[in-house]
């Protein structure tokens, strides 16, 4: 499920969608890094997937998906860009992270 919603912001990334070329320009993410974002989030479900296979892949990959939503949260801190992009997005998918993190850690 994270991967299938990874991949999905990573779509809708690629000719960024109002909501989320709004939340770029909120953070002051300068236009030349948007791409990074996108095989950034890529990359992570990539690795999630493969920890279908490989646990310990998958886990590490949870924990950079993890990383990337705290530095998003810290971004949209810094930017004071914390309307509901910030709270329902960036800090809703860091939560469901750490909470999938928590439940493959306790079914391993």
């Amino acid at each position: 499920m994270p991967a299938a919603i990874l991949l999905g912001d990573a779509a809708l990334s690629l000719k960024p969608v109002p909501f989320i070329e709004a939340c770029l320009s909120g953070v002051k993410l300068p236009k030349d890094w948007w791409w990074a974002l996108i095989v950034i989030k890529c990359l992570a479900a990539v690795g999630l997937i493969a920890g279908l296979w490989f646990p310990g892949v998958g886990i590490t990959a949870m924990i950079g998906v993890i990383a990337y939503f705290c530095a998003a949260a810290a971004a949209h801190v810094r930017a004071h860009f914390l309307g509901s992009a910030f709270w329902i997005n960036c800090l809703g998918m860091l939560a469901f992270s750490i909470g999938v993190l928590i439940l493959t850690l306790a079914l391993n």
